[in-house]
């Protein structure tokens, strides 16, 4: 496959580590190289894409605001560093894209917040507003209550969740190495950079060795993890070097990289997953109005549904079959059965009166659907 050139992707996750945004001798924000960052994202928002961050730092800025001395800190040492930094990791971002007139929103995840689907869904949808609303998501591990035993560890893997999780259609690692290479580039000197991988097989994997930088949690290998869960997603990654300004133009202008390239894209692989990949646990029955609608693209909103069968939580797939029984499709439905059998047949607007919540607007979200072809 061609090597892919940046203008044509809607919506990008930027991965930034702590090596290239803390200047590790002083403790502090690289304010020059993160401006021009910010200028390179500020031109892809203004060309109408969607733009996410995914930003390490809040450790490391952490212990500078407090002080720590140099070496391993503990656990509840981290958390309470973390706890710290987040605030002027978030105000350091909020400064330099508000430099542009563009907003930019916190989201701090854990691991259950990408694996689990009720919590999954509930990010998906703030991301989701984030975008409609023209704001530029930072994310970032929530380091102040992930346990050793339940958190990513590196923010490669966890940018690769992100952009699966936003139906991203690129992710783009910014590294201290400018992309993939046939071998430790630092130590063989007839290394070569792959600047394509059209997937990634065993023979890619071993490439990637366990080289990496020391500044940093992530290195080749977890590169490589990240990369298989976005094309298995149906996103394209690529690797590419931060240390120099302006990182993103020099993607735009050709400059050295690694593409790793999926066939598919977000939305198809995304809904190949609900088609087949999930267990319904319930179904909903709808009126033949309700299945025009999504026939023609539409959401399955509360007033279409005639019958709620099965125990199911949101997040959970359920089964859409039309009046006559026969199956519409699958989706991730947006409410618990009893809270999805008090509101069916009712109206948007009548949701809140009956639950006490605003709740959602539709019962199956679209992008959370797949509909079958009609019978001929």
């Amino acid at each position: 496959m061609a090597r892919p050139k940046l203008h044509d992707f809607r919506r990008i996750v930027v991965k930034v580590g702590s090596s290239l945004l803390i200047d590790s001798g002083a403790g502090e924000v690289r304010a020059t190289w993160l401006a021009a960052l910010a200028a390179d994202i500020a031109e892809l928002h203004r060309d109408g894409r969607d733009v996410m961050i995914v930003s390490s730092g809040s450790i490391a800025l952490g212990r500078s605001r407090l002080k720590l001395p140099r070496g391993a800190l503990k656990l509840e040492e981290s958390q309470a560093a973390a706890a710290v930094g987040q605030i002027a990791l978030a105000r350091t971002w909020s400064e330099v894209l508000g430099h542009h007139g563009i907003g930019a929103g916190q989201i701090l995840v854990t691991l259950q917040d990408t694996e689990e689907r009720r919590r999954y869904l509930n990010a998906r949808s703030t991301i989701a507003k984030l975008l409609e609303w023209r704001a530029v998501p930072v994310i970032n591990e929530n380091d102040t209550v992930a346990t050793n035993e339940i958190r990513y560890g590196d923010n490669d893997r966890l940018a690769a969740r992100v952009a699966t999780m936003a139906s991203a259609d690129l992710l783009i690692l910014l590294s201290d190495i400018d992309g993939l290479y046939t071998a430790p580039p630092g130590s063989n000197p007839d290394a070569k950079l792959i600047p394509v991988v059209d997937s990634v097989t065993a023979e890619i994997e071993a490439m990637a060795g366990a080289a990496g930088s020391e500044l940093s949690r992530g290195g080749m290998r977890t590169k490589i993890e990240a990369a298989k869960i976005a094309t298995s997603a149906g996103t394209h990654m690529l690797i590419a070097s931060g240390k120099i300004e302006h990182p993103l133009k020099a993607i735009a202008g050709g400059g050295p990289c690694s593409w790793f390239l999926t066939p598919a894209n977000p939305v198809t692989a995304r809904k190949r997953w609900i088609a087949g990949s999930l267990e319904p646990k319930g179904t909903l029955t709808i009126d033949a109005g309700a299945v025009t609608a999504l026939r023609a693209g539409k959401s399955l909103l509360p007033a279409g549904v005639i019958r709620v069968d099965g125990q199911f939580a949101r997040g959970d797939a359920v089964i859409v079959r039309g009046p006559d029984t026969h199956e519409i499709g699958r989706g991730l439905v947006a409410y618990d059965a009893d809270d999805a059998d008090r509101i069916k047949g009712r109206s948007s607007p009548d949701v809140m009166s009956i639950l006490g919540i605003s709740g959602r607007a539709e019962m199956i979200h679209r992008d959370d659907l797949v509909v079958g072809t009609a019978p001929a």
